[in-house]
């Protein structure tokens, strides 16, 4: 939480059903996350705590921050912003660092110092969680290994995230989110047929590794409920992509090598998406009862009676004969066209394939709440992404935009003890900007 309309935030550990005042809380309310990561793996997994009423503490560096809120352009100008915490970036604020820092707090610390150091480990005496995504090595060389933190907060839940784990014959790579993607099969899968493997059009290891990394964290804290006892969550992004396989890995495993489909399915046929006369429809008929209505609702009954399309093995088996019947006809329709008859009147699978201003100001989207806007303090009113976990006796969501870099530092130390004499003192030593 922040300086902005936030006070501190205490915990009384009973899984956050109700607060003080008998409303409704959100399930982690009450447990503290001190957050050292950077970019997304470890922010969008802290995120997803925050989501849920976890207080996130986000550690930066001084003056820089976390690299991702230098990330862009776009960038948004902060106009003549003058309240506590400050713009890391000269361009302004950027909306993909928002994305993965919705309702934390930003402290400023400088763990080169021995000051610095020593007020981290203040703050960490009243956290549950710790987050940290260095390479291998790091974390204990600086001084933030899971047995300097565990001497600190004996029972903490200590989370590592690395692109390849603490070990095996990559221990020492970096890595990115392109990289594992190649790394783990998912490039090879993705993109048309007879083209070069492709990205996916967005940071998917990462994310993958984030929701490992957060689900990890909430079980060690249910664990640490039934004994008592903190643990150590370590994982990998490589690790954390290949169970993503699923089918895929299936074939593997049975001999087979599969390759890149564009968007179809290798097990299941009608599955992907096809031309319409201004876009493209997304048609998805796992069964054989879907499969008659399909074409029974394009006027295509010819296609059930076809020996070639008879079942859906002999579908997948004739791909290429399949998408080109039904290319032609999907042609003769737009896309909202083909929705209308076939999503709402025939209730059949099938969706549009939307640009991303689309998918997020699609009625739907609207009418589930999934985008919403919060107060910036510098920006003023910004949008944000909701997470999408509904519960019927716990709150969860975002209430507060995402920290301006050090804007809580102050209100965070006082929190861990301390005064206007060791605040001067820790300024004086370099542990947290001058300023």
């Amino acid at each position: 939480m922040s300086e902005r309309d936030r006070g501190s935030q205490a915990g009384d550990g009973n899984g956050g059903a109700e607060d003080d005042d008998g409303e409704r809380a959100g399930i982690l309310d009450g447990v503290t996350v001190v957050d050292l990561s950077t970019f997304v793996t470890g922010g969008f997994a802290t995120t997803m705590l925050a989501n849920q009423g976890a207080e996130v503490i986000k550690v930066e560096r001084p003056d820089v921050g976390d690299d991702s809120r230098h990330s862009g352009p776009p960038f948004v100008d902060p106009g003549d912003y003058d309240g506590p915490g400050t713009v890391a970036n000269d361009n302004g604020e950027s909306p993909y660092f928002w994305t993965v820092n919705y309702g934390k707090r930003s402290v400023e610390l400088d763990l080169k110092t021995d000051a610095g150091l020593a007020a981290l480990y203040d703050i960490v005496e009243e956290a549950d969680v710790f987050v940290e995504n260095f390479r291998p090595g790091t974390a204990d060389r600086i001084g933030v290994g899971y047995e300097d933190i565990r001497a600190v907060r004996e029972d903490v839940v200590y989370c590592s995230i690395s692109a390849f784990g603490d070990s095996g014959p990559w221990r020492e790579r970096p890595g990115y989110d392109l990289l594992v993607q190649g790394t783990s099969g998912i490039m090879s899968v993705t993109g048309e047929e007879d083209g070069d493997p492709v990205k996916v059009g967005l940071p998917q290891t990462d994310l993958i590794t984030a929701m490992w990394a957060a689900f990890g964290v909430v079980c060690s804290l249910f664990r640490r409920e039934l004994t008592g006892e903190g643990d150590r969550v370590e994982l990998a992004m490589h690790d954390a992509a290949l169970p993503w396989l699923t089918k895929q890995a299936a074939k593997a495993f049975q001999g087979e090598e599969p390759g890149r489909m564009g968007t179809r399915d290798p097990v299941i046929a009608p599955y992907q998406a096809y031309p319409t006369a201004d876009g493209y429809l997304n048609v998805g008929c796992a069964n054989q009862k879907l499969w008659r209505e399909l074409c029974t609702a394009i006027g295509r009954e010819d296609l059930f009676e076809d020996d070639r399309f008879a079942t859906n093995p002999d579908r997948v088996d004739h791909m290429d004969e399949l998408e080109a019947e039904l290319s032609e006809t999907f042609r003769e329709r737009t896309t909202d066209e083909w929705v209308d008859r076939l999503a709402d009147e025939a209730g059949l699978p099938v969706g549009p394939v939307n640009t991303v201003p689309e998918a997020l100001a699609s009625e739907q989207t609207e009418a589930r709440g999934v985008v919403t806007e919060l107060d910036h303090p510098a920006t003023g009113r910004m949008k944000a992404l909701e997470h999408p976990l509904n519960f019927a006796g716990a709150e969860s969501g975002f209430e507060e935009a995402p920290p301006l870099l050090g804007e809580d530092t102050e209100a965070v130390l006082r929190e861990a003890g301390y005064d206007d004499e060791r605040l001067a003192a820790l300024r004086e030593a370099g542990g947290i900007p001058d300023r």
